[in-house]
């Protein structure tokens, strides 16, 4: 059995927060209509081109342990909502950026990140209450080619 790295404190959030950001910021530049592409390199055969957060994302492995493991945190999010929703992967990717950024603060901060969890989990239940009282049912084609 292979022996494992252990860290902890300040060095491990630090790199697993730069493999967020490196993840998450080539992800973004993707973001709505007027997101730029992105050209991937691939082992065989030629580059491809594309504007999908998913897509960018899976491609993405660093050399550092944490960091990668930031990255793997971030690009499952990507994943998870591109199973879920079919979309909105750049969307999610840069919300969990922020999410990181401000977290990393609180925490450096002394804030509990127990309590800080539990503070975001609290925070989306509301949040998707929010949305769900402002959400409209599409009935005809004309109402979803309106979205």
């Amino acid at each position: 059995m292979a022996a494992k790295d252990v860290v902890f404190g300040t060095d491990a959030r630090t790199r697993m927060v730069e493999g967020v950001n490196i993840l998450a910021n080539a992800v973004k530049v993707t973001l709505g209509p007027k997101g730029r592409n992105v050209v991937l390199e691939r082992s065989f055969g030629a580059p491809t081109v594309t504007k999908d957060g998913v897509s960018v994302a899976k491609e993405i492995e660093l050399k550092d342990k944490l960091q990668n493991m930031g990255a793997q945190l971030v690009k499952e999010v990507a994943s998870k909502t591109n199973d879920i929703a079919g979309d909105g992967t750049t969307t999610a990717t840069v919300l969990a950026q922020a999410i990181v950024r401000e977290g990393t603060k609180y925490v450096a901060a002394g804030l509990n990140p127990m309590d800080l969890k539990r503070g975001i989990d609290k925070a989306v239940i509301a949040l998707v209450e929010e949305l769900k009282k402002q959400s409209k049912a599409t009935t005809t084609s004309k109402e979803i080619a309106q979205v």
